[in-house]
């Protein structure tokens, strides 16, 4: 008969096997793509890609007991200021472990801080000096903060203390001054705080550019819609994140949230409570400070500088105005002296030039005169031969004229033998025109017959 085994005898085997074959504890590196805790202890699956690509290589699962993760997690956010979370690098002293009923894994005994540390190092070195590539690490640096910086567009989680802080400080300010603010709420801690402040940002672009001229922003509501009231444009963003534990702040060191504020419109303040370490984020962004609260100071501020240049201007213009006008007091008054005399002697100077003027003027109509009057006599002169010749032509003309009328009158034809026949009056020419019976007048040289026609003849033509 063959030998067998039970699996339980199997697994008991394969775990002799190990311990004897695997003794000691080894360090290994590996990139963690799955972490949870459950009961205090933590249960973590490693894996390595291959170099310069997404592929995975090796996976692995381990575990770290809670008597240990007590002592090694609370040491490895002390030293990087970062939770171990998915996509970190870290160095493990692990030990091989195969249990007959649940299998094997790997079990965690320490974790370098270090290791991890200058891999994040690394990979922020990369990302920075990419940003400096592509020539945005610098953009907003050069943006222009607005003189009056009121209109606030904010990037917050609506229940944090810290936006809360925010919005008061805001309000209550010691100038009375007035800051509309809008909230885009975003997830500030977790894996998704790249992919939801940049979301943020999108709708803070879109709301701009929708925005019409002359709407207000509702004050603290997402959803709120303009109405009119005053100037309605974003003056800048505020990204502000108040409370947490400091190792929750891997999410603003990657690449895609540094190039989306790096390239934003407006200018990015920066307020996430990072005391100790500066991330991308706040290198990129136009301004770096340290809580929300200190943001709020720096827009109160930056609007009182506004305020008291605008006051200096003002008492400028005053001073320069009341110094303008004595001066020209004085000026006027010294012009008010020198009138009188002035007066006298450009009041003679006028009147000779005046003088000079109407001597000229009589002179000139005096030569006027004298010269139409020789011309009027020259005319006169010729008038007298030009109209005896136009009245001897006239004469001459009317007599032609008389001439021809007597050679067209008809009583010369009727002396001559002719005469003139009228029907009613009407002289007729084509005898056609008339039928018997019609009466017709027969003048001649001495009296009128009157005839009744009896018969038309045709007259061939």
């Amino acid at each position: 008969m063959k030998q067998t085994l039970s699996l339980l005898e199997l697994n008991q085997l394969l775990a002799e096997v190990i311990d004897v074959g695997m003794p000691r504890e080894y360090w290994v590196e590996a990139e963690i793509s799955e972490l949870r805790e459950v009961r205090g202890h933590c249960y973590i699956d490693l894996i390595e890609k291959a170099e310069g690509t997404n592929t995975p290589v090796a996976r692995a699962s381990a575990k770290c007991w809670a008597n240990t993760w007590s002592t090694v997690g609370p040491l490895f956010e002390k030293v990087t200021g970062q939770r171990l979370h998915a996509g970190m690098k870290v160095l493990m002293l692990v030990g091989a472990n195969f249990h007959p009923a649940y299998g094997f894994s790997w079990i965690i005994s320490d974790i370098d801080p270090t290791y991890t540390l200058g891999d994040m190092a690394r990979k922020r070195q990369a990302i920075i000096d990419q940003l400096k590539r592509e020539g945005v690490f610098d953009m907003q640096k050069e943006l222009e903060m607005p003189l009056f910086c009121q209109h606030i567009a904010v990037i917050s989680s609506a229940n944090a203390a810290g936006y809360g802080d925010f919005v008061n400080q805001l309000e209550n300010n010691a100038y009375g001054f007035r800051f509309v603010t809008r909230l885009f709420p975003a997830t500030m801690q977790g894996e998704g705080v790249e992919q939801s402040i940049i979301s943020a940002l999108e709708k803070i672009y879109k709301t701009t550019l929708q925005l019409p001229r002359g709407g207000e922003f509702e004050p603290v509501s997402q959803e709120a819609s303009p109405r009119g009231g005053m100037e309605g444009v974003f003056d800048c963003v505020v990204i502000i994140r108040g409370g947490g534990a400091t190792s929750d702040l891997s999410g603003f060191d990657t690449l895609a949230l540094a190039e989306n504020v790096a390239q934003f419109p407006l200018p990015v303040i920066t307020g996430i409570g990072h005391e100790r370490d500066e991330s991308i984020l706040d290198m990129v962004s136009h301004t770096r400070v340290k809580t929300p609260t200190a943001a709020a100071a720096f827009l109160i501020d930056n609007l009182k500088q506004v305020w008291d240049f605008l006051e200096d201007a003002q008492n400028s213009l005053a001073a320069n105005a009341r110094q303008r006008m004595e001066a020209e007091q004085m000026r006027l008054v010294r012009a008010s002296e020198k009138i009188s005399p002035l007066f006298s002697l450009v009041k003679e100077r006028e009147e000779r030039r005046l003088d000079r003027m109407m001597q000229k003027i009589i002179a000139a109509a005096q030569q006027g005169v004298s010269n139409n009057k020789h011309k009027i006599d020259l005319i006169e002169g010729n008038m007298q031969p030009l109209a005896m010749r136009l009245m001897t032509e006239q004469k001459h003309r009317l007599q032609m004229l008389e001439q021809r009328a007597q050679a067209l009158d008809p009583a010369l034809l009727l002396k001559r033998g002719y005469s003139i026949t009228t029907h009613n009056g009407i002289v007729v020419r084509d005898a056609s025109l008339l039928k018997p019976g019609d009466v017709i007048e027969t003048r001649v040289e001495k009296g009128t017959l009157e005839s009744e026609v009896r018969n038309v003849l045709k007259v061939k033509n």
